[in-house]
């Protein structure tokens, strides 16, 4: 089974919904037993960095999802849940994240409307599993005004343009995470998640 972690924020039944769409057992769970016992662990997410790691504290998720990655559970994180992999971000003040990949999280200072929202391209520079299948530079579906700016570039698998060039998917290992959205993105987010499904019943 796969964890959808409910800690009050993001998409979770959409994202569930996805899952469920292209035949993947997936649930959503806010429990850290549940998030203990299950065989990989997603991290949706929308709305503020400090928000998000304050709801994980209260729920006493953190612990349960540094345990499963440490473990070398599958993790997808998306959006928000790519964010809070970071040491810190920058967003309403200077907040500590899950520390799980060294960098920062820092907000557009570019000539263009902010928040980037909308469709854009993935420029794929690894092709981590969940991207079996899915041509360069396709069309994913964004909604941040926060980028991740990771200390060691070897963990961006795709990059996106909008002012400039950031980090829109890293892998490591088990971990995986998109800035854009799979779960909002169509066909090609749905093969995200099933690649995903198809990742997780190999681990």
């Amino acid at each position: 089974m796969i964890a959808i972690v409910d800690y009050g924020m993001g998409n979770l039944r959409s994202v569930e919904k996805g899952f469920h769409k292209v035949g993947v057992e997936a649930r959503v769970v806010r429990d850290p037993k549940a998030v203990d016992d299950a065989k990989a662990v997603v991290l949706p997410g929308v709305g503020a960095f400090k928000d998000c790691m304050r709801n994980l504290e209260e729920t006493s998720l953190i612990d349960a999802i540094v345990r499963s990655i440490r473990k070398g559970k599958p993790y997808l994180g998306l959006c928000l849940g790519l964010q809070v992999l970071f040491s810190e971000s920058e967003e309403f003040g200077v907040y500590r994240g899950l520390d799980i990949l060294p960098g920062k999280v820092v907000r557009f200072r570019i000539n263009l409307k902010v928040p980037h929202m909308g469709w854009n391209t993935v420029k794929v520079l690894r092709r981590p599993p969940i991207f079996s299948g899915i041509d360069d530079e396709s069309y994913f579906y964004f909604v941040h005004s926060y980028y991740v700016s990771p200390d060691n570039a070897d963990v961006i698998a795709g990059t996106t343009e909008y002012g400039l060039t950031f980090a829109s998917m890293v892998w490591k290992d088990n971990v995986v995470a998109t800035q854009f959205h799979p779960e909002k993105s169509q066909e090609k987010g749905l093969r995200i998640l099933k690649n995903f499904g198809d990742f997780v019943k190999k681990a």
